[in-house]
């Protein structure tokens, strides 16, 4: 992008821009990941995931629509939170003109910015908005009672219908989303590249730098809200964690809050993963030629309007996370790098590396058939 070329992105800018694309509206779903692996098994699955880097235009593209449906299911919800309860029939009620009207207004402007460095400021406000609602989960801790009380109708529907962490039937195929969708919203690799490249003084020792406090302190943010959202809901964590919220402490303005800020984090880190989708198709189409404006905004238009209409008409995102997850994201997390480390690598294959990255492959292999397997079957069988 020689038509763009300035002084690199600073340290710090760059950190934020990595910990902006590894956390998003999977920490929202965490507390209910330990419930159902335990802590042990929850610190080893979360610590393995977040630390193999890989591109790819496919987990852009639909990690994109999946905050994009997001924000169309929990916006309206979060708007009307704050409003008096007659208020009904209002625009801001709709899901599809919420989504649109920040998408043009906040997702577009954004996106077409020419450096990924540029998105430092907003991804360093989105890592604030995640810091918020952890600080909130660990306060509310304190302000449910423990235990839960059982009287309560809504508890009786949760204890009568959702399935506990020791309930693993093969007629309860929510464990096989899990581990794609774990693997799903962990991944950072799509914006490792476009970080490197604009870091200013990019050496491999600068970025494993940026890479390290990048991921300790998300690993933190996510570790903490995981652990006192289970340690508040224990077996009766919603799969979204701030539901349980409403539960026990409806229309309480501090959650209302939270609730706000996630959606702004998401909806901050759409731009972000935008830039390395908008790179793969421009390489694809142009390859490696000079900088183009007419390109650059044609490419986002049209990856935006895309993904735009994949977060509309996707009736179930569950199938997206699942698919993408035990397909193109397995594969990328675990197979090809052990591919591509056993292709370069000059050390015999009985060394204890090469080992490594042969049992990397059969584990990527073995999750993602195993997983899209069980998911077809469920698809069968139907609900």
């Amino acid at each position: 992008s020689q038509g763009v070329q300035a002084r690199g992105a600073s340290f710090w800018s760059s950190a934020f821009n990595l910990m902006n694309a590894i956390m998003g509206s999977g920490i929202l779903g965490l507390s209910y990941a330990m419930a159902n692996t335990g802590i042990i098994g929850f610190r080893y699955t979360h610590t393995v995931f977040p630390i193999q880097y890989k591109f790819s235009c496919v987990d852009s593209i639909c990690a994109m629509s999946t905050y994009l449906f997001i924000l169309k299911s929990e916006m309206p919800a979060a708007v009307t939170g704050f409003m008096s309860t007659g208020t009904s029939g209002k625009w801001f009620e709709d899901g599809v003109t919420l989504l649109i009207l920040v998408t043009l207004i906040v997702v577009l402007p954004l996106a077409l910015l020419p450096k990924i460095g540029f998105l430092g400021y907003t991804s360093s406000l989105a890592f604030f908005f995640m810091l918020f609602f952890t600080v909130v989960v660990v306060v509310k801790k304190w302000s449910i009672p423990c235990p839960l009380p059982v009287n309560s109708t809504v508890s009786l529907v949760k204890t009568t219908h959702t399935p506990t962490h020791t309930d693993f039937s093969w007629k309860n195929y929510s464990y096989a989303y899990a581990v794609p969708t774990m693997a799903f919203s962990f991944l950072c690799h799509t914006a490792v590249l476009p970080i490197y490249c604009e870091l200013h003084r990019p050496t491999k020792q600068r970025m494993q730098n940026v890479a390290n406090v990048s991921i300790f302190l998300s690993f933190v943010v996510y570790l903490i809200s995981a652990l006192f959202g289970y340690l508040t809901f224990y077996t009766h964590v919603e799969s979204e964690l701030l539901l349980g919220y409403d539960t026990y402490l409806p229309r309480d303005v501090v959650v209302m809050s939270v609730r706000i800020a996630i959606l702004l984090a998401v909806l901050l880190t759409v731009p972000l993963i935008h830039f390395p989708a908008r790179k793969a198709v421009l390489m694809l189409c142009r390859g490696d030629r000079e900088f183009s404006w007419l390109s650059h905004a044609l490419s986002c238009f049209f990856i935006l309007t895309f993904v735009l209409l994949l977060a509309i008409f996707v009736p179930d995102i569950r199938n997206v996370f699942g698919v993408v997850g035990s397909t193109t994201s397995t594969c990328l997390l675990f197979v090809y790098p052990g591919m591509f480390y056993l292709r370069i690598s000059s050390e015999p294959m009985r060394s204890l590396s090469s080992a490594g990255a042969v049992l990397l492959m059969v584990i990527g292999l073995f999750v993602g058939v195993l997983s899209l397997c069980v998911i077809i079957v469920s698809w069968v069988q139907g609900p």
